[in-house]
């Protein structure tokens, strides 16, 4: 039997909220397949240097963000599903489900915020490692690979050395940096660290918001669907 009064507005409330859901699942996925393939990232993130592959931890927060995209949307078709069938095996399964999500993007944002720095650091490194074999005045055999892995970094970020650059980098950028006049390598926001800092803190920022916009959510309906599951349960006619 239909519920009534109070427990049919929560119904669809319910139901509404896990529209919501289903669509915040659907942006979730397109901002993370936008992360995954963004210009900036993906030209950084392939690049290859003595025998070294550039740091791959961002991409471990991206594809647990799919993941959890994917998962939102399934999730969500069947808290809709269950909400107006009012099916109590529907609706505990949901709820189930909702419980797993929540608790490992509680463990995802502690991840991410244990690790906020890690990324930019591990990218600040392999550039570094870069920067001085380039600098390598004996003529090493990685120099060229060195440079044109600079290059990469300066095109993408539109940056230009550590911001503590030394003489012979100087020397050097009028073929390092072109489009870089001499007075931009005095300023600290043209180094590349404050650039690959400043794009990770972006792209974080975004992953945070979306989750904690999704845990909002989740906690509305974790009461909504206790609530109606206890109002079908105490329904005429359901014993």
């Amino acid at each position: 039997m239909a519920v009534t009064g109070c427990t049919k507005c929560i119904k669809y409330m319910l139901f509404f909220f896990n529209f919501i859901f289903w669509l915040a699942g659907g942006v979730i996925l397109g901002v993370a397949l936008w992360l995954r393939h963004d210009s900036q990232t993906s030209n950084l993130l392939i690049l290859q240097f003595d025998d070294q592959q550039a740091p791959g931890t961002f991409y471990i927060s991206v594809y647990i963000l799919i993941a959890v995209g994917a998962v939102m949307m399934l999730v969500g078709f069947l808290g809709c599903y269950g909400a107006i069938q009012e099916s109590q095996c529907l609706l505990g399964t949901f709820f189930f489900f909702l419980v797993i999500l929540f608790a490992c993007e509680v463990a995802a944002a502690i991840w991410g915020f244990m690790n906020r720095d890690t990324i930019s650091k591990e990218l600040i490194n392999f550039y570094d490692s870069a920067y001085i074999k380039a600098m390598d005045v004996s003529g090493s055999a990685s120099k060229d690979s060195a440079i044109k892995v600079l290059d990469v970094f300066h095109k993408t970020l539109d940056c230009c050395g550590k911001g503590d650059d030394t003489a012979l980098f100087l020397q050097l950028a009028t073929t390092l940096c072109p489009t870089k006049s001499p007075e931009d390598f005095q300023l600290s926001s043209q180094s590349c660290h404050y650039k690959l800092v400043e794009l990770f803190s972006e792209k974080l920022y975004v992953i945070g918001l979306a989750a904690l916009v999704v845990a909002v959510i989740m906690i509305f309906e974790m009461i909504f669907t206790m609530v109606l599951c206890c109002g079908i349960r105490n329904s005429p006619g359901v014993y």
